[in-house]
């Protein structure tokens, strides 16, 4: 493969590519998980002799964008492609702050690039047990979407209405509701492997165990990956409910509230 780099805009000619570069790193992102991303975004792909070798995508909520699908091809590390296509997929998005979940492999970058852990990401997955339905809990109707979107914001800080409208388009939206008003959601929806519960939006810990509960009782696939976080405490009642621990990432944040 030549040594020759060129960079271009990551369009839909780059999904398949994209797809088969994610695999071959082990990530389980099929091409309409990329394609939800490619749609919410902008990116950067690096090219050799014509064949996509690095991608970058940067996703913008508001005054917040996320940094993600940042992958070099195995045979192409050590070069700085990695800090080269994350330099490029950030430029123009004016934000006040970015976040990225890494793995451990590239906190490096992302340090020099003046990202600060602020915390962990746990990944559950597995074949979960059957559930009791909890009260209480019931699918979202258009009407809530823009409701789900403000409690998205309050929780998370980012302009998310975009993507909440995606998730019910691609997915399935569930609420708990005080009166007429929801007050916690969450989302089911194919990815990977299977099915994927998140975001998780809840006032607790036993508000989110039955917004996960009813999904999981709802869920087709017989695999399911359900991400948390470290501060959220709802790891032991995962693991109980058959969905092992595997891993996960760091949160890193730059700018915002750290400065």
């Amino acid at each position: 493969m030549s040594d020759t780099i060129t960079f271009d805009a990551f369009s839909a000619a780059h999904l398949d590519d994209a797809l088969h570069l994610s695999q071959a790193a082990g990530w389980p992102h099929r091409r309409e998980d990329w394609h939800l991303l490619f749609r919410l975004g902008r990116g950067v792909v690096a090219l050799a002799d014509g064949k996509v070798v690095g991608t970058a995508l940067a996703t913008p909520f508001g005054a917040v964008a996320m940094a993600n699908m940042i992958i070099v091809d195995a045979g192409m590390r050590g070069r700085g492609l990695g800090r080269r296509l994350m330099t490029q997929a950030m430029a123009g998005v004016e934000v006040a702050e970015w976040r990225l979940t890494a793995t451990d492999d590239g906190l490096p970058l992302y340090q020099k690039r003046g990202f600060v852990a602020t915390g962990r990401v746990l990944q559950h997955q597995g074949v979960p047990l059957a559930q009791t339905q909890p009260d209480g809990v019931e699918w979202a109707d258009a009407v809530d979407i823009e409701a789900i979107a403000s409690l998205d914001r309050q929780a998370t800080g980012a302009e998310r209405g975009a993507l909440i409208v995606r998730l019910k388009i691609e997915g399935q939206l569930a609420v708990i509701r005080r009166g007429a008003d929801p007050v916690g959601y969450a989302c089911l929806r194919r990815f990977g492997r299977g099915d994927l519960i998140g975001p998780v939006v809840a006032e607790t810990a036993e508000m989110a165990q039955r917004l996960i509960g009813f999904l999981i009782g709802q869920s087709q696939c017989s695999f399911l990956r359900v991400d948390t976080t470290e501060a959220a405490g709802l790891a032991p009642w995962l693991t109980a409910q058959g969905l092992a621990p595997v891993g996960g990432g760091i949160s890193m944040r730059r700018g915002g509230s750290l400065g």
